[in-house]
């Protein structure tokens, strides 16, 4: 499915022998699917080497925008997967991220990573357009920042 996950503080925990902490491993069936993660106005608060994502299948998405990123994200960003699977079809990307984990130098040179550099491509990947928010989330009474924040 899709998701926005808004206001998170996400903290990693120490990997099992031989793993590498990764935040998210996303994964779809065709490019047509509208399903992905978005990472939303958070905190990435690692104690461990972390990655912000790796590729579970083909078609992999996740987003982070305007996220802090504490300075054990790792200079890459992104981790692979069984070597260059999917690589070629999956879309990361990072828009206006801070701190001392999110500088984008040696981040990954991979056909699908982005580094956003618009407001209207961040926006596609917000809760009123990536989940159609609008039309259904305010009947839960669940707080969410519609489209971008400030």
């Amino acid at each position: 499915g899709a998701a926005v996950l808004q206001n998170c503080k996400i903290y990693t925990r120490v990997p099992l022998p031989l793993q590498k902490v990764t935040i998210t491993a996303q994964g779809r069936k065709s490019p047509h699917q509208s399903t992905g993660f978005t990472i939303q106005d958070s905190y990435v608060l690692a104690s461990q080497p972390t990655y912000l994502g790796r590729p579970w299948k083909e078609y992999s998405r996740t987003v982070y925008i305007n996220t802090y990123m504490s300075s054990m994200v790792q200079p890459r960003g992104w981790l692979e997967w069984l070597g260059n699977f999917a690589l070629d079809t999956l879309w990361y990307g990072e828009y206006r991220n801070y701190g001392p984990g999110a500088s984008l130098v040696g981040r990954v040179k991979w056909p699908g990573y982005h580094v956003i550099k618009d407001a209207s491509t961040a926006g596609y990947f917000t809760v009123q357009r990536f989940l159609n928010g609008g039309s259904w989330l305010p009947r839960t009474g669940i707080k969410f920042t519609a489209g971008l924040s400030n």
